[in-house]
């Protein structure tokens, strides 16, 4: 399927490995014009290299610390300068720190708060009004399975990924009228970094290796598998896509059918 998106710039962020990075291959392999951000500069020369051996089509990059406003701002004029505008924003992050209620501080808290929910609406605020005046554009935010089943050990998780559902919700409403759709991709277990550093942290709280508690996670899921970066980045390609065009306020899981719930 041609997605209609051949050209279109796209700012896919935290996008030097694991989701983000798929993300941003699956839209170079539609022929968008990709720019990517992250905190490590050498995590992300070596993505855009490999991204433009693969498709041809060299990423621009920003370094750029998600809970540093000023980061940010840069990023957006950086991007803007290159390529004159912003067509699909992707928000996509790291996982704040594990922890139950009694092991987070407020600098814990807070720290989440910027990471999570803060970076998403300080880049929409940035990008959506140049949107609205284009008429078009694709907001996809990739969340987490936590936004509709919350999980052990991830109360900042649980607690500021389901803020930008709402967030997202109440913004969809208003930028519908323009062309514009605001969507979330909730993954489920998936093979990143980010799981591999939660099986180490639970593994030394429950005393299994952390092969074991990969294993658990995957006999948890009815298809007996985590998923791959590239399986979360289909979805959220299509969500950026022109065929996606009625399609906005909504939270996409992909989960393999780990969550339980009918909604």
């Amino acid at each position: 399927m041609d997605l209609g998106i051949k050209e279109k710039v796209a700012l896919v962020t935290a996008a030097s490995k694991g989701i983000g990075k798929a993300v941003a291959e699956s839209l170079a392999a539609e022929g968008c014009m990709i720019a990517i951000c992250s905190r490590n500069k050498e995590d992300l020369t070596a993505s855009s290299a490999d991204i433009k051996r693969k498709f041809g089509i060299e990423p621009f990059w920003v370094v750029c610390d998600l809970n540093k406003q000023k980061d940010i701002e840069n990023t957006f004029e950086s991007v803007v300068r290159q390529f004159g505008r912003i067509d699909i924003l992707i928000n996509n992050c790291g996982g704040p720190e594990a922890g139950n209620f009694r092991d987070l501080s407020d600098i814990n808290w807070q720290a989440a708060f910027e990471q999570v929910l803060l970076s998403t609406v300080r880049f929409c605020n940035l990008i959506v009004p140049e949107m609205i005046l284009r008429e078009w554009g694709r907001v996809v935010n990739i969340t987490s399975l936590t936004v509709k089943q919350p999980a052990d050990n991830l109360m900042l998780s649980n607690s500021m990924r389901s803020g930008v559902s709402g967030y997202a919700k109440s913004l969809s409403n208003e930028v519908a009228k323009y062309n514009i759709t605001v969507n979330n991709v909730a993954p489920g277990y998936t093979l990143t970094n980010r799981i591999y550093d939660l099986a180490v942290h639970n593994g030394k709280k429950s005393g299994k290796s952390h092969e074991e508690v990969l294993a658990d996670m995957a006999k948890e899921i009815p298809m007996n598998r985590l998923a791959s970066p590239e399986e979360i980045a289909s979805v959220v390609s299509f969500l950026a896509s022109k065929q996606a065009s009625y399609i906005t306020g909504s939270t996409i899981q992909v989960d393999g059918g780990l969550i339980k719930g009918l909604y």
